[in-house]
């Protein structure tokens, strides 16, 4: 999958990007169906029913061993990516919380800083993360200038050498929340296990495709619709009472004629139901 394609899907929304993947799995699975079923003719048809069914739930298992590892890789990188976000937002909220320490212009600067900073990663940092452009030798200007105004701080009390201390570890934290986060942004999902996913899905379908490919072909066990109509309504019909010395002419509703057997008073006759039955059955 080519980067400007993954970036398309994965700027849908789950709607459509769930219309997309449901849509693109029945197109393979139907395009497998169509070349085994086609392929499945004289020789060919008996070497794929020589497959047995007893290997697809091997196969089934084997495919959701691939999903489940591509999908804990996933969730892994997600929990750790919204981790270091926490932490990051955690120690600018420190920051802006100890800048009050320092009243005046040098605390409205930090506060700028750090508003500034918020802006950049929304709106920039962000975005080119999801292109993975962002790098860990593009230093964040605004974290760097808040670092050096809070080492060029002169603090007049205890309380403020305190707080300055507190303040470069809150902006070290940051700088190093936003590097973690940059790195998880590079990971991601390679080709290769992709590959061996689509493959196992592929072979997967096939297996299924050639256990089954005979089934198209195959008539019901019962007969055609209309031949099990024929069969309910037949054996639930009643036969006519007739009278002794008369003799109807014509076909009976279940297409025996009236003379094939010798008249009767009462319900159907007891063998007419096995008769149908071994008729659709042939």
């Amino acid at each position: 999958m080519s980067d400007d394609m993954a970036d398309w899907l994965h700027e849908l929304p789950v709607i459509w990007m769930t219309v997309v993947i449901f849509a693109g799995t029945y197109a393979m699975a139907a395009a497998i169906y169509g070349i085994v079923v086609g392929l499945a003719a004289g020789e060919r048809a008996r070497a794929f029913k020589a497959v047995s069914p007893g290997m697809l739930p091997p196969l089934g298992i084997m495919f959701g061993l691939f999903v489940a590892f591509v999908a804990a890789q996933v969730w892994g990188d997600s929990d750790r990516a919204m981790a270091a976000v926490t932490r990051e937002a955690s120690a600018l909220r420190a920051v802006v919380l100890l800048a009050a320490s320092f009243p005046g212009e040098q605390e409205r600067e930090l506060r700028a800083l750090v508003r500034r900073h918020i802006d950049e990663a929304v709106t920039h940092e962000w975005p080119a993360m999801g292109r993975h452009q962002v790098t860990l030798t593009m230093a964040p200007p605004t974290l760097v200038e808040a670092l050096r105004l809070a080492l060029a701080l002169k603090p007049a009390s205890d309380g403020q050498v305190i707080a300055q201390r507190e303040l470069v570890a809150s902006l070290e934290a940051a700088l190093e929340a936003r590097r973690q986060r940059i790195i998880i942004s590079q990971s991601g999902v390679n080709w290769v296990k992709w590959t061996g996913l689509l493959v196992q899905a592929a072979c997967t379908l096939i297996a299924i495709t050639m256990v089954h490919c005979e089934n198209r072909r195959r008539p019901s066990r019962y007969g055609s619709s209309r031949q099990v109509s024929a069969f309910v309504w037949c054996s639930s019909r009643p036969t006519p009472a007739r009278s002794p010395g008369i003799s109807p002419s014509g076909p009976t509703p279940c297409g025996k004629s009236s003379h094939s057997s010798p008249p009767t008073d009462g319900p159907a006759r007891p063998g007419l139901v096995p008769v149908i039955a071994r008729q659709i059955r042939t």
